[in-house]
């Protein structure tokens, strides 16, 4: 044990010797960052005074689509490093795209930037065994954990800390995915646009930076903030010189050094990005400080450095242009069409399963309201499809189409990374055309709610169903050309200036003394030579862009269509989010008194529905410790865990336990190694210590509660036993009706209406995951949980609690058997439902 800390205490010297590259890195990326922020603040001052068109788009947007919303929140199973455990745990997914996990009275945040989801083993395996690769290392057949059940999800990071999490069925496993990977998308969707200077400031010199170590093309690590995308590139270097440094030192089978890596690779991660946060805070502080100067410089001077600049592109062009024409005509324009071939035909297929999902569900809606148009009724049906385009499971299919995008022989030729950063982008522009579309619809029937109803209504909708499907039609066109054409620019750009620079580098200083010394910081050659690039090969983009539009290919209009049932007034409606279900509450509100109901966060994405029955709670449960390692909550007291009750993240209120909570494991275990207890009475009959037993039972151990009562004639003993048993066959025979009862309305009214009923018959189970004090709360979240449309309203009844019968402690003795392996848990204090209770053997006397 000495000699392994002593070894990761040298590790951990080495990497504290190293942090000192993070700092060098941090320097000269903050130089290329001050030359780039003051050339953005020309161009947006530029844009600002000479202003320029945008093209216009025929939906509306909306500025904040997930007010008062979260995605998902529910139980699952989470694997403890530190105890090498299965513990249930409860997540929450707010509007952030952040998953917050709460573990007891803790609450721990994941920020999926940089993360892949995944959902086998094998695939976790061949990335983990790629990550160790050193000449002691062979091919892992099992990694260091093993997965209770056939459903993981794993979420991998090259540097930081894995999570592992698994589920119960193939269903759960397939929600959870497409949650997990809109977290990821999200996360990897780039820097807010909202910054006119410091994102493209940022985007610039992180390029110019890679290129000047020689890496061209796109990179698939600019995940995340700006801190984030900036301890990616430290590690991008680092990385692979610790695990030469350290990988070969490790000791142990190689899922321990498996380990090992991932838990040093973590911390140097964590390190490196504290610094990365810290650094550039104070580098984006001190061009704010600089920027109220440099504005003023550029509006006072503005004319004189537009002119300086254009003569000086003038001088750069002639002397650059002969090379890039050549370069273009022999490697580039055979190789236009290709590529766009590859991105037009999955691009397509997404957006046309965007308007297949989107007709479908405005069908749904034209069909509800044909019975009944009553604005009530009408508001609940536009609440469901409100957030269709946030809802990950539904456009999971859209996504899907994406994921076929393959530029393999491309990648190598044109230095792409990986394929990723197209699709993700792709699959963000369904999403907001998704809701563009969503939105647009609900303020077109919303204008249309006053003085309309019956027949005439149902018209209305329909007519505004025709109306959106066209809009969409042509901005999802224009959506996609313009992602064409900013593909193809980062696919050949790059390639073009690899082949460039070593011939035209050299030469570009002599051009800088053409710049007057003041507007030196606007006007850098090396921007000007990467723009003449750029406008010599967009011609050849628009134009194989053109033709495909020409060739009418995947549906693609002419930019110079204007839609002849275009509304111009349309975008006076307004941007923001019609609260269908606010209206509802208002009417009912005023129904009950005025009282403001249901002042929970709505969460989109329902719970899983089991087919067959409907289950009350999740399938998740409680899995047994893995190689006997007791339970976190073992050795405390009862009356610890009676007060330890579980508390809802959102509104701090305490949880009533349960029936079958995946929190009590002691019945699963009790399953697996069934126990048998043994009553006796004062007075009984003695015997050999044999017990009857069913064919094919076996005895793992046996626990002896002795009890002392007055001693009792057979005939009044005889008399309890029938008394109870009547009692028992009673009750098993209400369950029984009721469950039957349960069953025959649920198809009686899938029967009515099964797609509503569908959608609508999931059931809020989120609540008894929850295990986290009022302290722990996400911010600005106040959302119980889980709320399916069937039982959005839920809060109007009040809730009954659930009392359960718990077991008197003070009268279990434990009896171990030599030679009989254990699993002990405390958990079987709490309280556990009565059908749940181990089974009791009464010997008579």
């Amino acid at each position: 044990t000495w000699q392994y800390h002593d070894f990761h205490l040298n590790t951990f010297r080495h990497t504290h010797a190293d942090m000192a590259r993070t700092s060098a890195v941090m320097s000269e990326f903050g130089r290329f960052y001050e030359q780039q922020y003051a050339v953005a603040l020309f161009n947006s001052v530029r844009y600002e005074i000479e202003g320029g068109g945008n093209t216009q788009t025929q939906l509306l947007h909306r500025k904040d689509p997930l007010k008062n919303k979260s995605i998902f929140s529910g139980g699952l199973f989470q694997y403890l490093e530190e105890s090498k455990k299965w513990r249930s745990r409860f997540l929450y997914v707010g509007d952030s795209y952040n998953i917050s996990l709460y573990e007891s009275k803790a609450v721990r945040v994941i920020n999926c930037a940089g993360y892949r989801a995944l959902t086998s083993m094998e695939e976790y395996l061949g990335l983990l065994n790629n990550s160790l690769s050193d000449t002691k290392a062979k091919a892992a057949s099992a990694p260091f954990l093993k997965c209770p059940s056939q459903f993981p999800l794993i979420l991998w990071h090259p540097y930081a800390r894995h999570h592992y999490f698994c589920v119960m069925t193939e269903k759960e496993q397939k929600k959870w995915h497409a949650i997990f990977q809109d977290c990821v998308r999200h996360s990897n969707n780039g820097l807010s646009e909202e910054c006119k200077v410091a994102t493209p400031a940022f985007t610039d010199a992180l390029r110019l930076y890679r290129q000047a170590k020689g890496h061209y093309g796109t990179w698939d690590m600019m995940c995340g903030n700006q801190a984030q995308i900036l301890a990616n590139l430290v590690m991008e270097t680092l990385h692979p010189e610790l695990k030469n440094l350290i990988v070969p030192r490790l000791k142990g089978k190689l899922q321990q050094r498996q380990r090992d890596w991932m838990l040093i690779s973590d911390a140097v991660y964590r390190q490196v990005l504290s610094q990365t946060k810290t650094q550039h805070e104070a580098l984006a502080q001190v061009c704010e400080v600089e920027r109220p100067r440099l504005d003023s410089a550029l509006r006072t001077d503005m004319d004189q450095i537009v002119t300086s600049k254009e003569h000086v592109s003038g001088k750069i062009r002639a002397f650059v242009l002969p090379r890039v024409e050549q370069l273009v005509r022999s490697k580039v324009q055979p190789y236009i069409h290709s590529i766009l071939e590859a991105l037009m035909e999955p691009t397509s297929r997404g957006f046309s399963e965007v308007r297949d999902i989107l007709f479908r569900e405005l069908v749904e809606v034209s069909k509800n309201t044909m019975n009944d148009s009553s604005s009530e009724k009408v508001g609940e049906h536009m609440d469901k499809i409100s957030m269709l385009a946030f809802h990950p499971v539904k456009m999971q299919s859209c996504y899907e189409k994406m994921e076929a995008l393959n530029l393999e022989g491309l990648q190598q030729r044109c230095d792409v990374s990986s394929p990723s950063v197209f699709i993700q982008r792709a699959q963000i522009l369904m999403r907001q055309q998704m809701d563009n579309a969503v939105h647009t619809f609900e303020q077109l029937v919303h204008q249309s709610l006053d003085g309309h109803s019956g027949e005439d209504f149902c018209k209305t909708i329909q007519r505004c169903q025709d109306r959106v499907l066209k809009k969409y039609d042509y901005d999802s066109s224009t959506v996609r050309k313009k992602f064409f054409r900013e593909a193809l620019l980062q696919i050949i750009i790059p390639y073009m200036l690899k082949q460039l620079s070593p011939s035209c580098s050299p030469e570009l200083p002599k051009y800088k003394e053409l710049i007057f010394e003041d507007f030196s910081r606007f006007i850098l050659v090396e921007n000007i030579f990467e723009e003449v690039v750029l406008q010599s090969v967009s011609k050849d983009i628009m134009m194989a862009v053109k033709e495909a539009v020409v060739q009418r290919r995947h549906n693609l209009y002419r930019d110079s269509m204007v839609l002849t049932n275009s509304d111009p007034n349309l975008h006076l409606l307004g941007e923001d989010t019609i609260d269908w279900a606010g209206q509802i509450r208002g009417v009912k509100g005023e129904r009950q008194g005025g009282e403001v109901a249901n002042r929970k966060r709505r969460q989109i994405v329902s719970m899983i529905q089991l087919d067959g029955m409907p289950l009350l709670y999740e399938s998740c449960q409680e899995v047994p410790g893995v190689d006997g390692i007791p339970e976190e909550n073992e050795g405390q007291t009862e009356q610890d865990l009676e007060t330890e009750k579980p508390v809802n993240p959102i509104q701090h209120v305490p949880i009533e336990k349960e029936p079958g909570s995946p929190d009590s494991i002691s019945e699963i275990r009790d399953l697996i190694n069934p126990v048998l207890e043994v009553i006796e009475k004062d007075g009984s009959q003695q015997t050999n210590g044999m017990l009857p037993l069913e064919e094919g039972d076996e005895v793992k151990l046996i626990t002896t509660v002795t009890e002392f009562v007055p001693r009792e004639s057979p005939i009044k003993v005889d008399e309890e036993l029938d008394t109870a048993q009547i009692k028992q066959s009673s009750e098993e025979e209400r369950c029984v009706s009721a469950i039957e009862s349960a069953i025959q309305q649920i198809e009686i009214a899938i029967q009515e209406d099964p797609i509503e009923n569908l959608s609508e018959g999931a059931i809020d189970s989120d609540g008894e995951f929850a295990q986290t004090s009022t302290n722990s709360s996400p911010f600005h979240h106040d959302d119980s949980g889980f709320q399916s449309p069937a039982n959005e309203n839920v809060e109007e009844v009040e809730p009954q609690p659930i009392t359960d019968e718990v077991v008197d402690t003070d009268q279990v003795m434990l009896t171990l058997v030599e030679g009989v392996k254990s699993s002990i848990d405390l958990d079987a204090k709490a309280p556990c439902d009565a059908s749940e209770k181990k089974s009791e053997v009464e010997i008579e006397s």
